[in-house]
This record gives structure tokens, sequence and C-alpha cells, in this order.
């Protein structure tokens, strides 16, 4: 329920604090103290339309605060905590309207999208006028209520999911028809290139590979000639080789007569004989290294321009090739091993319709039962509000081939005002005195039942006399029996049922402003605004005597 409600600088609200109770709590005083302003500022904590006329004359911003007190299984926490947002303790709506027209939104004190905070309201607050309830303007509200009054939540649940367990069986066998036919359209294209490919058999990596063995192929061919120039130089007929080794052997034979003279020399030419030795043997081993076959470069890059070659037609990366081959092998043997998938797949979309339709059918039974019973809960109401010749109805029309999340029934509340007028839709055929009262018999006939858990009423009972009014008061405070009820009333009738009275008035706030003030009244009190309410400017015995009747009268606490 509310709890509290902060309000500042709102239009003529410069500051207010409200606590409400439990039950039934009316607001009221003379016309143009600011009760509409208060329910804006409520709609406007709730997630409604920000509007920069709403911020009090003279200053930058206005804040609207709320704080709920709910139980912790409502589906509200839930939201809560699927947003990441704080889940316990009181649930704190706020609002802050800038005068430039810009507006900021936060619950318990983190900041959401205005969206967000519209979900949050709808689920807390259901405000109903003549000019407005934002809970019955949509058809699926309807629904949602009718299911709610005949208890079929759960058959309603499992509809939804068989509903997407049929969309989901319907999307495979549409993409695997969808493959086939694709597959079917290209199979001479399709077996050409997965042929053309199995033949080429591209292996991953295998690019790479070939680039590099032909890279190092092509750098050993521009060495290779010098190489073998220089091994046959030191290894041929004429190679310096011999000519030193004789030369080293002569001299080394007479060093011995002159070793003064020739030790050295003798020592260098045997150093280097060995370095011409090593020179010789390290390119007879890099030639060898060096030794290949032309054919193989050739077949290197045959094999590399045939990759490359495939990857320009099939305009993918070569390394891509083996992934396409599969993807052609798969295709093919999608088409020819297909059929019998589509089968299955026909058989699964078969059997999830029926399912569906199993189901859609009983929720529907259901459902036409209870828009039955509907009709006449909300009938035996009428009467006593003056429209005892209306007739409330639940249009239900069900298309089993129109399958839906929500089920086969289109539904929505429907009214005929007089015998003989033609019935329709209840938000466009009813008038606003009569729209007020058909929503407070439907209210009351549901109950706790998809309800809210604050309902607001504003001024439901304008127009109408004396036994209406009675009529309608002792039906909100039914209603506060099960919910908490805010009502904005200039009915003496319904606020003498109340559980709280808070009395709206205006008085000077400074030399050039007015401000809006409310009060919470005792029973004292409440018998002067009752009587007021009786008599009108001039208060008399008459209307405190009657006042006095109507307390006494009405059951429950008057506080």
């Amino acid at each position: 329920m509310l709890a509290a409600l902060a309000i500042r600088d709102i239009v003529l609200i410069d500051r207010l604090e409200l606590t409400f109770g439990a039950g039934m709590s009316v607001l009221t005083g003379e016309t143009g103290a600011g009760k509409s302003i208060l329910l804006d500022a409520l709609s406007l904590a709730l997630g409604g339309r920000g509007d920069a006329g709403l911020v009090r004359h003279g200053e930058t911003q206005g804040h609207i605060s709320a704080a709920f007190d709910v139980p912790m299984a409502h589906p509200v926490r839930r939201l809560l905590a699927e947003s990441d947002l704080e889940a316990d303790g009181d649930v704190i709506l706020r609002r802050v309207q800038a005068e430039d027209g810009r507006s900021r939104a936060f619950i318990n004190d983190s900041p959401v999208s205005v969206s967000l905070l519209r979900r949050v309201g709808s689920l807390l607050v259901e405000i109903h006028g003549q000019n407005e309830s934002r809970a019955y303007t949509d058809p699926a509200e309807h629904r949602r209520l009718l299911d709610s009054f005949a208890g079929c939540e759960r058959e309603a649940q499992a509809v939804a999911e068989a509903h997407a367990e049929m969309r989901r069986a319907e999307k495979a066998l549409k993409a695997q028809e969808e493959r086939i036919a694709s597959a079917r359209a290209e199979a001479d294209y399709l077996r050409a290139s997965a042929e053309e490919l199995a033949t080429l058999s591209p292996q991953p990596g295998e690019e790479e590979e070939l680039a590099a063995r032909r890279h190092a192929m092509m750098q050993v061919e521009k060495i290779a000639g010098d190489l073998g120039e220089a091994y046959d130089l030191l290894n041929g007929s004429a190679s310096p080789i011999s000519e030193v080794a004789s030369l080293w052997r002569r001299l080394e034979r007479k060093a011995e007569q002159a070793p003064e003279l020739l030790s050295t020399p003798v020592a260098a030419l045997a150093e280097a004989l060995d370095r011409l030795e090593d020179a010789r043997a390290g390119l007879e081993a890099s030639v060898r290294e060096t030794e290949f076959d032309p054919r193989a470069l050739e077949a290197t890059e045959e094999r590399l321009f045939a990759l490359r070659a495939a990857s320009r037609k099939f305009k993918v990366p070569v390394e891509e090739l083996p992934a396409l081959k599969e993807r052609f092998d798969a295709d093919l043997a999608a088409l020819d091993a297909g059929e019998g998938a589509l089968a299955d797949l026909e058989a699964a979309a078969r059997a999830a319709v029926e399912a569906y339709d199993a189901k859609a059918a009983t929720l529907s039974d259901r459902r036409t039962h209870a828009a039955r019973l509907l009709e006449d809960a909300v009938a035996r109401e009428l009467p006593d509000l003056k429209l005892e010749r209306a007739r409330f109805m639940v249009d239900l029309a069900s298309d089993p081939g129109n399958r839906t999340r929500e089920g086969i029934d289109q539904i929505e509340f429907w009214v005929q005002t007089n015998p003989g007028t033609k019935p329709g839709p209840m938000m466009k055929v009813a008038s606003g005195g009569e729209l007020s009262r058909f929503l407070l018999a439907l209210k009351v006939s549901l109950a706790d039942k998809g309800s809210a858990p604050t309902l607001v009423f504003d001024e439901i009972d304008t127009g109408v006399g004396g036994a209406v009014a009675e009529a309608i008061g002792a039906r909100l405070a039914r209603l506060a029996r099960e919910v908490q009820v805010l009502t904005v009333t200039h009915a003496p009738q319904v606020a003498a049922r109340a559980d709280g009275h808070f009395l709206i008035s205006k008085e000077d706030a400074d030399a050039e402003r007015v401000a809006t003030r409310v009060t919470r009244i005792d029973v004292d009190h409440r018998r002067e605004e009752i009587a007021r309410m009786l008599a009108g400017a001039t208060i008399t015995d008459e209307a405190r005597a009657a006042a006095d009747r109507l307390l006494a009268d009405a059951p429950g606490p008057r506080g």
C-alpha cells in the first residue's frame, strides 16, 4: 500500500508530507483547493508524463516521493530484482521535474528510466476517474483481469509456454525447408564445387606452408650457382689446395736448415691449408643441401597457385577453403538426407501445434465460463449504482486459427447503457459518470483479484444523487477490506465511510503566492467538513445533524 507521499514545489504545493494507512482514505475540500494537483503529483511519481508546468512558479524543480509497503511476495519485488535494484524494504519511487521540461526518475534512490518507473508504478497503483482509467484502456488488461477472476493464470502461462515451443518448432522447420530449397536450387553448383574442392583437398595451414617452402626454394636457387663455383674452385683441377700443400711440404723439409727463417711461414701455410680444407668441406656440404629437383619448386608453385585460384573463385580466403568444402558437403548431405529430417521437424511442429491447441482450448473454456460469472457479478452491483437498465458484457471472440501467446481469445469489456442501444467497448460507450460506476462495479466484483495494492478513485461520484453516492461509498468501503483505497470525493456519503479523512485547502504562503495544505482531520473536524459538503458555504445545525447521522450509520472505524 501507499505508506507515505512527499511533495515539494509542485504547482500550488510548496511542501507536503502525508502518511496513509490501510483501508479507505478520502480527500475532500472546496473546488480549486488542489485535489487534482495532489493526484497529478502522485501520477508523476508513478511514471506519468512530465510537464514543466507542474513546477511551482519561481522554483527551478519539483520533487515527488512515494513510499510503498508491499509484501515480499509481491510481483514488483521480482521486477526490481530483475532490474538489479534493491528489492528489500519499502519501495520508494521518486521523480524530479525541472522547469525546463526534463525529469529524472529514481527507485530506491537508484536512477532509472521513466519507462521502468511506469512499469513499477502500474504494479503498485491503479488510478480510476471519469476521464481516465489507466488499467482498463487496453483490452489486454481485460484479458488479464478475466484470467485473474477465473483463477487460470497457470493455464495462461502454460499456453504462453506452448506458444513459445510452437514458434521454436515452426522456426526450425522453416529453416530446414529453406535450407533444402536453397540446396535444391543450387544442387548442380554444389556438386560441382564439392567435387572441385574434394579434388583440390585443401588442408588447414597449407597456404602458409607452401608459401614458406616456395620462398626457401627460390632463395636457394639464387645462391646455388655461386656455391657451385666456389666448390669447383677448391675441389677441381685448378684447386690451390694441392699447390699450397706441395709448397708447404717443401718448405717444411727445409725448415730444419733455417728454422729462424722458415718456421713462421711454414706454420702459416699449414694453417692456411687447414682453412682451405675446411672451406672446401663446408662448400661441399652446402652444395649437397642446395641440391633440389626444380620440378619440386614447380609443383609447389602449381599447388599454391591452384589454392589461390580457388580462393578467388569462391570468394573466401585460402584458409577458409577447408571449411567451405565441409559446408558444401553438409549442404549436399542435407539435400540427400534432408527429407527425413524435414519429416521429423514437420512431425515436431504438428505435435507442438496440437499441444498448444489443447492448452488454448482448455483456457478458452475456462475464460468463457468465467466471463458469464463476471457478467453476473457485475450485474448484481449495477442496480444500487442506478444502472439497473444497463448491462455489462465480456465480449469474448475465439479464433482457433489465431494462435497467440495469450491464447485464441480476443477479450474486451463491453456495456449497454440502456435497452435498445447498441452495445460497445466500455471505454467508448459509457459516459464519464457511467464509466466510473461501471468500473467501480467491476472492481468490487473482482475484489482483490488482479488488482494493484492501492486503488485511487478521482471524483467517481460526481453528478450522482444521495442514494447512488451511498452505494458508491459502500462499495468503496468493501473494496477497502481487500486493498488500500484513496478517493477524491465531493459526496458526504462517501466521505463518511472513510477510515482516514484528509482536508485539502489553500492558504497564503507569502504576499504573492498561495499554497495547498493537506491536513488529516479527527472525528470532530470530520463532522464539520461533512456538514460543509452537505450544506455548502453556510453550515447549519441541520447539516451538522445530518453529518452525525452519516457518521453514525457508516460501519467501521471512522477516525
